[in-house]
C-alpha cells in the first residue's frame, strides 16, 4: 500500500567539525539524503561550528508497507558534511544517522511528540567520531485533503533569508544576547581569531612584544538561551608571513563555556532582602 509523506528535515547547527582546510577552519554545508531524494543546506565559510537554521522540505515521498510500521519503523535518514572547496569537488567530512518521528494523517500535530525537538547526533568520519550535529526530523502523512491539512511552517518574521527556510518557531531555540571577552595574559605570536557561533574575532599585533599589547577582544551575538547548545569557543594561532600569508601555529577549542558564563545579580530579590 502506497503512503505519501512530507518530510522536514530542520538543519539548525553542527559543531567541532572537522579542519579540512590548511586554516584551520572549514567551509561545511550538510546534504540530507531519504529514499531516492537529496537536498543541502547552505555553505558557510570559515567555520567550525556552522549554525544553518535551515528548513528542508522534501515533498511527495512514497513509501511502500502497512501504516503502523511507517509510524513505528520509519526509513533511516543519511546526513553527510561536506567541506565546499572553491576548485574541484567537495571534500567529504563525516556522516550520521537519523530517524524521523512520523506523524499519521489522523493524527493530531500536538505535544508530546510534536513539534520535534532539536537532538545532537555524533557525527562519524571512518570509525573516528568528527562532531555532533544538531537538528530535528518530522515525517508528516498526507492525506486525502492534501498538503493543506499539514501543519503550517511557522518561521521568524523578522529574517528574509529569500528562498532559504529558517528552521521554524517551537522548534528553534530561544536566543538571548551574548557577548564574550577574552583578556590574553601572554602570547608570543602575531595573530589569532577567537570563533565563538557565527562570528570571527581577529585579534592582531604588528609589535615585536605582542604581549604587551591588544591584550582583550570580545564578540556579542545571539546564542540560545539553553546553555547546553552554546557552540565550542575555538582559538585559531596564525603567523603572518611576508605578501599576506597566514601559516596555522595551532588551534584549540573551548567545548564549554558553562563556567565562565556570568551572571548578574537578582536586583529585585537584593531590594526584597534590603527592605526585609
Amino acid at each position: 500500500e502506497k503512503q505519501v509523506f512530507q518530510l522536514r528535515a530542520h538543519m539548525y547547527q553542527a559543531r567541532s567539525l572537522f579542519a579540512a582546510d590548511s586554516s584551520g577552519l572549514s567551509d561545511p554545508f550538510a546534504r540530507v539524503f531519504f529514499i531516492s531524494q537529496s537536498q543541502c543546506t547552505e555553505v558557510l565559510n570559515e567555520t567550525l561550528c556552522p549554525t544553518w537554521d535551515q528548513l528542508l522540505v522534501f515533498d511527495n515521498v512514497e513509501l511502500y508497507g502497512e501504516a503502523h510500521e511507517m509510524r513505528d519503523d520509519p526509513p533511516i535518514i543519511v546526513i553527510e558534511i561536506y567541506d565546499q572547496d572553491t576548485v574541484g569537488k567537495a571534500d567529504f567530512m563525516g556522516r550520521t544517522f537519523a530517524k524521523p518521528v512520523v506523524k499519521m494523517s489522523d493524527e493530531h500535530y500536538c505535544p508530546p511528540r510534536f513539534p520535534p525537538q532539536l537532538e545532537y547526533y555524533q557525527i562519524y568520519r571512518g570509525n573516528s567520531t568528527a562532531g555532533d550535529l544538531l537538528a530535528a526530523f518530522e515525517l508528516l502523512q498526507i492525506g486525502p485533503g492534501g498538503k493543506s491539512d499539514l501543519p503550517p511552517i511557522d518561521g521568524p518574521t523578522d529574517v528574509d533569508r529569500g528562498p532559504i527556510l529558517p528552521v521554524p518557531l517551537g522548534i528553534r531555540p530561544v536566543l538571548s544576547k551574548y557577548r564574550v571577552e577574552v583578556i590574553a595574559l601572554e602570547h608570543q605570536i602575531l595573530m589569532f581569531s577567537i570563533v565563538w557561533g557565527k562570528r570571527s574575532c581577529p585579534w592582531t599585533s604588528h609589535s615585536p612584544h605582542p604581549a604587551l599589547d591588544n591584550q582583550h577582544t570580545f564578540s556579542s551575538q545571539d546564542l540560545p538561551e539553553n546553555e547546553l547548545l552554546h557552540p565550542p569557543l575555538n582559538i585559531r594561532v596564525v603567523d603572518c608571513r611576508a605578501f599576506g600569508r597566514y601559516t596555522l601555529v595551532g588551534s584549540h577549542a573551548v567545548s564549554s563555556l558553562r563556567k565562565f558564563i556570568y551572571r548578574p545579580p537578582d536586583k529585585k530579590a537584593q531590594h526584597w532582602n534590603m527592605t526585609g
